[in-house]
């Protein structure tokens, strides 16, 4: 039975399981990161599809987490990960790394049959969480292919875990099931109901669920094999964790904040929004039904920022940081980045790979990186309009490191509050904050810069982000053959 931490959390080792890096992060109770060790995370092709090499990997973490317990008073563990990873464990976490099958890569094409086979059972869009994405992603497609497969395995197997819970499994021996990973798009939860999807009893996959424990609990120590034979730190203690995004969200709620959107950004565009109205959802938009930790609803948005600003800034965009006046130039100019150069829709239905210049293409690898960075902050704009009302709007990620982002999005949107953060560590933080979550006496220390004034960029952004708007939403087929165009690959 998990139990509430209760004693002083001293350094907290945070393991962030990301898609393609793996991080372990030493980390201060207040959530300063104090050290990071990363590795890739490693795939390796089938039969029977192509999966994580978790042997390998656990091999790292061990001797990992031995080290920075050399270096760090280490107390407590606690994992992130994304919400597209799952694990299907026996009941020895330390034969063939736990898993009753490999654990599937999420960016492994789907069969035909097994999609087609899964798409009846997946249940409405609150079941669901998402409209169905692209390849391998969902745990409970994972799951369906695993028992199309092989159901013996399926039928034997002991549990099916997230992928921080599974970790936190591997290191105490307790399984839990957890309301943030769960309702991360797993299709296996329905945030809003707080039930399973139907497609788990459709399936008898019930008794593949633990119970829940909330993140933060102690599901226990690491075991005493583990320890003697990596060098562990004694006495370490394991929560049960949570999904990265929602625990990103949850750093700002630690440090007192309490109406406010959180944008971050990196490959994708993610935000969230606890008070966006379930009504508002629109799965053709890219918009979902998470979970915070505490399994309370938060609306989501997600488009592939990263990517889209890559197909317009080009491969190896300038270092330096956008001037002003170039992206004024080309605002004047109307030269438009219109979406979507990747394929996925986003926001915009029915716009994958179509994304075009519009208007005078830059000239210039500094011009491009600017439409780039222009191009995404009306894309977050547009994220935060999906998302409703909210008076604080708050950025973090990769974006922030040319300062014109975050004054674009205060100018486009004059009637919120911008602020932005530049700690990149942003879900490390969150998940070591766990550890006090509870006991917590003030809130966490967290710092906020201001855009600074943005009047004069106000008037000529607000009549651009018009017009591109109503491009954008229109598609492709209203006036751009008038305009130069050209698109990127």
């Amino acid at each position: 039975m998990a139990v509430s931490a209760d004693a002083d959390t001293g350094t907290v080792a945070v393991l962030d399981v990301g898609k393609t890096n793996v991080k372990l992060n030493a980390v201060t109770s207040d959530g300063f990161v104090l050290e990071t060790l990363s590795v890739a995370n490693p795939v390796l092709p089938g039969p029977p599809w192509r999966h994580h090499d978790l042997e390998s990997l656990g091999e790292w973490i061990f001797a990992s987490l031995a080290d920075l317990g050399r270096r760090h008073p280490l107390q407590t563990f606690v994992a992130a990960g994304h919400g597209s990873g799952g694990v299907l464990v026996g009941d020895d976490p330390d034969m063939a790394a736990g898993a009753a099958l490999p654990m599937i890569d999420y960016e492994q094409p789907v069969p035909e049959k097994i999609q087609l086979g899964y798409a009846p059972l997946s249940g409405s869009f609150f079941d669901r969480g998402s409209a169905t994405m692209h390849s391998a992603t969902h745990q409970a497609r994972q799951l369906y292919w695993m028992q199309e497969h092989a159901p013996d395995a399926v039928a034997a197997a002991c549990w099916y875990l997230g992928l921080p819970q599974y970790w936190a499994w591997r290191l105490s021996g307790v399984a839990a099931s957890e309301a943030s990973l769960l309702g991360a798009q797993s299709h296996l939860w329905n945030v809003a109901e707080r039930r399973f999807a139907p497609i788990v009893g459709t399936r008898g996959w019930r008794s593949l669920m633990p119970d829940f424990a909330d993140a933060w609990q102690v599901l226990g120590s690491a075991r005493p094999e583990l320890v003697r034979r990596h060098g562990l730190p004694e006495g370490l203690r394991v929560l049960t964790g949570g999904h990265d995004s929602s625990l990103n969200h949850y750093r700002y709620h630690a440090g007192g904040l309490n109406d406010f959107i959180v944008v971050s950004t990196g490959t994708w565009i993610v935000g969230f929004s606890g008070r966006t109205a379930l009504d508002r959802l629109d799965e053709r938009r890219g918009m979902t039904l998470n979970s915070d930790v505490f399994g309370r609803p938060l609306g989501g948005v997600l488009t592939m920022g990263g990517r889209e600003f890559s197909h317009v800034a080009g491969r190896e965009p300038p270092d330096a940081a956008v001037p002003d006046d170039v992206v004024l130039g080309l605002i004047a100019r109307r030269s438009m980045a219109l979406p979507s150069f990747g394929d996925d829709d986003g926001l915009f239905p029915g716009s994958a790979g179509r994304g075009r210049i519009s208007g005078p293409p830059p000239e210039t690898p500094i011009e491009r990186k600017a439409l780039a960075l222009l191009y995404c902050a009306l894309l977050t704009a547009e994220c935060v309009e999906a998302l409703g009302p909210g008076p604080l709007v708050v950025l973090d990620g990769s974006f922030l490191r040319d300062p014109l982002y975050a004054r674009l999005v205060a100018a486009l949107m004059p009637n919120r509050r911008v602020r932005f953060n530049l700690d990149a560590y942003g879900v490390a933080s969150g998940a070591a904050l766990l550890a006090s979550e509870g006991r917590r006496r003030r809130p966490a220390p967290l710092s906020l810069a201001d855009p600074g004034d943005v009047s004069y960029l106000s008037p000529a952004v607000a009549v651009y982000a018009s017009q591109w708007r109503a491009r954008a939403r229109a598609g492709h087929n209203n006036g751009f053959s008038r305009d130069f165009e050209r698109t990127y690959r």
